[in-house]
């Protein structure tokens, strides 16, 4: 019989991310934060760059390749030094608490929010034409969303990993559809054919950024490390994965487009993926595309808000002035950070709406911040080795030092033309990394 008299069991809340990630949620969170809407509208850009089909799929190919480069950078990052806080922590070990602050703070309140209120922005306008609300329904509908999933994120990691998991399904099987149409369409009318085959170094150089950028979002698997089940190579299969499957699926819709277009008429199409609907299946196909591209934005903006939350958390946990938001909720997941991050988020969102181009403004804001930063996670990989070299490496970079200077030199030229091509949007966002540097003085430590 029990003492009813008894003290209660009473079981104390962790502060610390438990290992409940399996590599197939890793590849899905990677899979759904690279496959994001870029891939309905740069195909055409590359291709009015390049014009030749050749030129096009190297291209492509070599964005996969160098994003892998960046990745295995990352994995001997993530498995040497394990920890939620992700870049942020490698930046800390190699440069000290001021500039990991800094970055901490451009990821919460520029980089992660910026990326989120894109593709808040893109849904909106693809589901205002499934469901229009009025006069701001693409506003609307955007912070409906940001709202919703940040909700659903705080219920719990079980939660937030299985809609994960359904929607890269769902979006991973829109892309298969845009592919099957494109070859089964019917080859749309020739135009003049360009005899330009090898392209200026200009023109490269512009394609491959926006290559680069739609393979972006395969560094926020660092943001997982402490959460993988298989903490030596968990990460690692992970990424491999979902960077291969990206990579494939991308060749593949560039082939479905050379079929359906040519390289010319991909290169004349300002909306590719709904051009080529229409061609196969008529004006009433608008809606399925739309559809596609909303499942393909619910997918990413998911990934990105798991991620996002890891570094503020981490963030929160080291500086004073933070530190409410350092609490890891036994639902398992950090509340407080989601909250944070989903009201920047929507702010941006918001004040969007009042400028003539927001979606590039945002761009503008987020793109010379984050260059400059996975930049110096780069460089972070030859002080940690030099700096720990009795350190236990799960996972060594292979061809050290030649491929993490590939990757860092890459960095640096993506900084440079973020810098080159952008507007005020630019400035804006290293005005705010300003005052990150003020929140900084005033840091008790």
């Amino acid at each position: 019989m029990s003492d009813v008299n008894a003290t209660p069991k009473i079981t104390p809340i962790t502060n610390e991310p438990a290992h409940s990630l399996r590599t197939i949620d890793i590849t899905s969170l990677i899979v759904g934060t690279i496959l994001g809407a870029g891939i309905f509208k740069v195909p055409s850009l590359v291709a009015g760059q390049l014009h030749s089909e050749p030129m096009i799929l190297i291209a492509w190919l070599l964005g996969g390749l160098i994003s892998l480069v960046g990745a295995l950078c990352y994995v001997e990052l993530a498995t040497s030094f394990p920890n939620v806080g992700g870049e942020y922590f490698f930046l800390q070990k190699a440069y000290g608490k001021k500039i990991a602050f800094l970055y901490g703070w451009a990821r919460s309140v520029i980089i992660v929010t910026g990326s989120i209120a894109l593709l808040g922005i893109t849904l909106g306008d693809y589901m205002s034409k499934i469901w229009p609300l009025g006069l701001y329904s693409s506003t609307v509908w955007a912070m409906l969303v940001v709202i919703g999933l940040s909700l659903l994120n705080c219920l719990g990691i079980k939660e937030g990993k299985t809609a994960q998991n359904i929607l890269t399904i769902f979006e991973v099987g829109g892309v298969i559809a845009i592919i099957a149409t494109g070859f089964m369409a019917d080859s749309a009318p020739s135009i003049v054919q360009v005899t330009q085959t090898t392209p200026e170094l200009g023109a490269l150089s512009l394609a491959m950024v926006f290559v680069l950028l739609t393979y972006g979002g395969w560094n926020e698997a660092a943001y997982i490390s402490a959460e993988a089940i298989d903490q030596k190579r968990g990460i690692l299969k992970g990424l491999v994965l979902g960077l291969g499957l990206v990579t494939i699926l991308y060749v593949l819709v560039n082939l479905s487009y050379f079929h359906a277009f040519g390289a010319q008429g991909m290169g004349q199409s300002n909306a590719l993926a709904s051009d080529l609907f229409e061609l196969a299946y008529g004006h009433g196909s608008a809606v399925i595309f739309s559809a596609i591209v909303v499942f393909s934005c619910l997918n990413s903006i998911n990934a990105t808000i798991i991620f996002g939350s890891r570094s503020s958390f981490a963030l929160g946990k080291d500086w004073k002035i933070l530190s409410w938001i350092a609490e890891w909720h036994d639902s398992g997941t950090p509340r407080k950070a989601i909250l944070l991050q989903c009201v920047i988020s929507l702010l941006l969102i918001f004040g969007a709406a009042f400028v003539r181009q927001g979606f590039e403004s945002i761009v503008e804001f987020t793109a010379p911040v984050f260059w400059f930063f996975i930049m110096l996670v780069g460089l972070s990989l030859f002080i940690l080795r030099k700096r720990y070299p009795n350190t236990h490496r799960p996972f060594s970079i292979p061809m050290y030092p030649i491929l993490p200077l590939i990757f860092t030199m890459t960095s640096g030229w993506l900084l440079w033309s973020s810098l080159a091509y952008s507007g005020i949007g630019a400035l804006v966002g290293v005005g705010f990394l300003g005052l990150g540097a003020i929140a900084l003085l005033f840091e008790k430590k």
